[in-house]
């Protein structure tokens, strides 16, 4: 069931594509191009329960160490004062 607006500004949601980042551990996994209803307005994304189930997968291959993942250049900053 699609969503009819966004929780947060109340825009309009359209079918698109996002992309989801979680740490697992010490390393950082992207998932590219999950279909979402996207807001117009705040790009907030809102996933089915279908793609949430998928992506929960992920994450947890990801942290049983089983899934093949490309590198990923990234960099870490704190504002820790």
């Amino acid at each position: 069931m699609k969503p009819e607006r966004c929780s947060f500004c109340k825009g309009t949601l359209r079918e698109g594509h996002t992309e989801f980042m979680a740490r697992v551990d010490n390393e950082i996994v992207v998932i590219r191009d999950i279909p979402a209803y996207v807001c117009e307005r705040c790009h907030e994304a809102y996933f089915t329960p279908d793609i949430s189930r998928k992506m929960d997968t992920i994450i947890e291959e990801a942290r049983k160490g089983s899934l093949c993942m490309k590198p990923l250049a990234a960099g870490e900053v704190s504002m820790q004062v």
